[in-house]
């Protein structure tokens, strides 16, 4: 679209410009893009918003402390048929984002087909679990009180899958309601719909046999620690519900993990989750190949 400006806007477009130009970065996007002078006068503003992200992304650690106006995104000049339009493109942590979630959306396909007859037994160091989970399905008994499983390791040694294979012959063979959640992705979702929060919330405290998978992975906050886990921890605790956990933590590293200052209360509320952990699972160690390759 062709616009005509006055003589009075043309002039004060010149001057932003001009103003503008004074940031050597601002200077520097303009040579980078091939943008002409009078194509810059009308997107002066814009130009300098990309500047500003660019800016925020340079110092910036994670996607939870994004500044950008759309989350894990730069608004970038494009051109298209001549004139330059703005497009935003995903920064690194929003890739990696991506990358993870198309990647556990793989993982979940086949984890819902996981049975004990597939687990792999060659592997020597997946033995010791995969003992323990033949011993937990031959002696499962919904009115037992029986402890679950904190089941730690390396990335892509097979820990969710190994669950799943419990879990799904535990429900199809013994009519246990089950549930295996992914915990950073879980915590998402409970803060975007409040109104099937307490519905959610109600299912993971009551459900027969419960997996909080990848416990570790999300960014800490009072709410997702202290309201979301510990309230989920002290109902099946209170129940003698069995919890099972995975993580890429040791019980160490996430106690430390869960302290998200050095305000000494934060470590009594971090040693509490502990606390709760520890009463409803034992700790099991699995280190083995990465299967994700």
């Amino acid at each position: 679209m062709n616009i005509t400006f006055t003589k009075e806007n043309k002039n004060a477009l010149e001057e932003n410009l001009k103003k503008a130009m004074q940031d050597p970065a601002f200077a520097k996007l303009l040579q980078k893009i091939g943008i002409t002078k009078e194509e810059a006068m009308k997107k002066t503003t814009k130009l300098e918003d990309t500047i500003k992200e660019l800016e925020h992304c340079k110092n910036c650690k994670g996607l939870y402390e994004c500044q950008n106006a759309y989350k894990g995104h730069i608004s970038y000049p494009k051109k298209e048929e001549g004139s330059f339009l703005f497009t935003y493109l995903p920064c690194k942590y929003q890739k990696e984002e991506q990358k993870k979630r198309i990647l556990k959306q793989s993982e979940e396909k086949i984890n819902e087909k996981a049975r004990m007859k597939d687990i792999d037994v060659t592997d020597k160091n997946r033995a010791k679990v995969i003992k323990w989970l033949d011993e937990f399905y031959e002696s499962y008994d919904f009115s037992k009180k029986m402890k679950g499983l904190y089941l730690h390791g390396n990335f892509g040694c097979g820990k969710t899958f190994l669950i799943s294979a419990l879990f799904h012959e535990l429900e199809e063979k013994k009519n246990a309601t089950v549930e295996l959640i992914y915990f950073p992705e879980i915590l998402r979702i409970l803060k975007s719909d409040w109104e099937t929060y307490d519905l959610k919330m109600k299912r993971y405290q009551t459900v027969d046999l419960l997996c909080i998978d990848d416990i570790g992975a999300e960014k800490v906050s009072e709410w997702s620690r202290d309201e979301v886990l510990g309230t989920i921890l002290q109902s099946r605790m209170n129940a003698n519900l069995t919890t099972f956990f995975t993580s890429n933590l040791t019980l160490e590293e996430l106690e430390n993990h869960f302290i998200s200052s050095t305000n000494s209360e934060e470590k009594v509320k971090s040693r509490r989750i502990m606390e709760r952990i520890k009463q409803l699972s034992i700790d099991m160690s699995m280190i083995s190949e990465n299967k994700r390759k």
